[in-house]
């Protein structure tokens, strides 16, 4: 249950709040604050050869590219994996190393992470050593038939590790062992410190800081994956996002003109918005390689070629969502009563597809959503949403026998489902709801920055703003309250008129706040023209078709 921290005092002057929002993300010396705003490249990250088994792993490689071995660079299919995976390929091509292939599973028949299946696979392909990135730390089975083929296995992955260690050559996780400060990276960010002590150790004819350039796509993961924008990960996404901005990448540069998104002025809510669904749309609904090529590819007729497919695959994964929404619209409006958790799948849906659309029936229902389809191995497979007072976590886990695997945490989560308690898992979740009583609610605090003034969104606003970010996890979008305020206009806008905009006049010019996929009954009170209101908000800028525009993104309305 969202349960507002309002300010206890104004702030006196919009100077102000840089100081406050530094101090509420904990940096009180002038040297943690300096360290923040301003991150230092070489001081900001630390020793690759810190991280658990990096000293074996960079051994192997360069014995591997020294015997010219076959490597195979095994990844995740999500928008962590793929860009890790990018790194990896970049730095061979980049040192002039042709033995390797990239291998990416198939979401819906394969799933996540090193299988049997793939080994033998590679296997047969004489594979001498795989490489996985942001997987590997818990597939035991997969790494011993890797070691009864005799094919080496480097895990590099941030995953949690198990009490014990798949039996790999190496494995490369800032979350094993002790030695490594910082333990929050991303895959790609595990990858990159790979090729730092590659490039360290190794003797190549490749010019000094080249793999700068790399940082592109570690920005994007570190952003996507959303693990916390601190320590060496704040060096990663400001650093990454300063080269995305000048990244010549045929094919980003291709997608962010057919998105008309600015690579010039291109922020963390681009890469969420514009950039990850497209990514994610490859292994979605096709084949995740397309996505891998689209961002590997040097020529641009190529790189064209796979972002006008991205963009055909992104426009059917909506219209699959929207199908699917209307279905269960359908059938929710069937329903004689609404349980307290609305449980609904189909064998013909995408597993990959359903928390798309379980995330607007959760918002449109005020109640926790569960939707399941099935995989292309036949499993039941399904995705969960909150509806921003009930923890799903906490439903599964007093109904687990309901499920071969479940996880997430109190807003999302996902599950596989035994397929003798799929006709009861309805039944079972809407009596675990009425069992569990107030024990379910996730109590969810949300904290209030300041109160701020609508004349004070401004330049001098947006300048403290930019200083402060990228946002993310661990460094969160500041909210703001403006007190007592009337909208002078109200509109549903988007094609379908899904969205809302409302309009305040101010001193200086007009402003818009906007929510997606929201009416003026969404939030704790109706917004109606005229009548005053607390508006809970971030501020943002747009350049959505090179057309520059501040305005408010509403959380809540009270």
């Amino acid at each position: 249950m969202k349960n507002y921290l309002f300010p206890t005092k104004n702030i006196e002057n919009i100077d102000e709040l840089q100081d406050l929002l530094l101090k509420k993300l904990g940096f009180t010396s002038e040297e943690q604050k300096q360290n923040f705003l301003t991150p230092n490249y070489d001081t900001g990250r630390h020793d690759p050869f810190l991280l658990n088994d990096m000293e074996k792993a960079v051994v192997r490689i360069l014995r591997a590219i020294n015997d010219k071995e076959k490597i195979v660079i095994f990844s995740d299919y999500d928008c962590d994996g793929i860009p890790g995976a990018v790194v990896l390929h970049d730095f061979f091509k980049a040192v002039g190393y042709e033995n390797f292939t990239n291998y990416i599973p198939h979401r819906h028949y394969e799933g996540f992470g090193l299988s049997i299946e793939a080994v033998d696979k590679l296997a047969k392909e004489k594979a001498d050593l795989i490489i996985t990135i942001d997987c590997g730390t818990t597939n035991f089975e997969a790494v011993g038939q890797a070691n009864r083929k005799n094919i080496d296995v480097i895990i590099t992955d941030h995953h949690e590790p198990k009490e014990e260690l798949p039996k790999a050559l190496a494995v490369v996780n800032p979350k094993v062992g002790d030695k490594y400060p910082f333990a929050d990276l991303c895959g790609a960010g595990v990858v990159f410190k790979l090729v730092e002590a590659l490039l360290e150790r190794g003797e190549f004819e490749i010019i000094k800081g080249k793999e700068k350039w790399w940082l592109d796509m570690v920005g994007l993961a570190t952003v996507s994956d959303m693990v916390p924008l601190i320590g060496e990960n704040r060096v990663f996404a400001y650093y990454g996002l300063q080269v995305l901005r000048k990244s010549r990448r045929p094919g980003l540069q291709r997608l962010l003109r057919k998105a008309k998104a600015s690579q010039r002025f291109l922020t963390e809510d681009d890469i969420g918005f514009t950039i990850g669904p497209r990514i994610n749309a490859a292994s979605r609904m096709d084949t995740p390689e397309d996505a891998f090529n689209m961002l590997s590819s040097t020529d641009e007729g190529e790189a064209g070629g796979y972002v006008d497919h991205l963009e055909k695959l992104n426009n059917e994964r909506k219209g699959l969502v929207a199908s699917m929404s209307k279905e269960l619209k359908k059938r929710v409006k069937e329903m004689p009563d609404l349980p307290e958790v609305l449980v609904l799948g189909s064998p013909e849906w995408r597993p990959s597809l359903v928390g798309l659309a379980a995330n607007s029936l959760a918002e449109e229902h005020q109640r926790p959503v569960f939707l399941w389809g099935r995989d292309g191995n036949g499993f039941l497979k399904g995705s969960c949403r909150s509806d921003g007072k009930v923890s799903v976590i906490t439903l599964m886990d007093a109904v687990s026998d309901s499920f071969v695997e479940h996880g997430g945490h109190h807003a999302s989560g996902g599950f596989t489902i035994k397929e003798e308690a799929i006709h009861t898992l309805g039944e079972n979740l809407s009596q675990a709801r009425r069992d569990l009583g107030e024990k379910a609610l996730s109590n969810e605090d949300v904290i209030i920055d300041a109160y701020i003034k609508l004349e004070e969104v401004n330049q001098k606003l947006l300048q403290i703003l930019r200083t402060l970010a990228p946002f993310g996890v661990g460094n969160p979008k500041p909210l703001f309250a403006f007190k007592n305020v009337r909208p002078s206009e109200l509109n549903m806008f988007g094609k379908t008129k899904e969205h809302l905009k409302l309009n305040f006049e101010t001193t200086g010019h007009p402003l818009e706040a906007i929510a997606f996929f929201a009416s003026p009954e969404s939030f704790s009170k109706e917004a109606k023209v005229g009548e005053e209101l607390t508006l809970l908000a971030h501020v943002e800028e747009s350049f959505f078709m090179n057309r520059r525009q501040t305005r408010l993104r509403i959380v809540d309305i009270v």
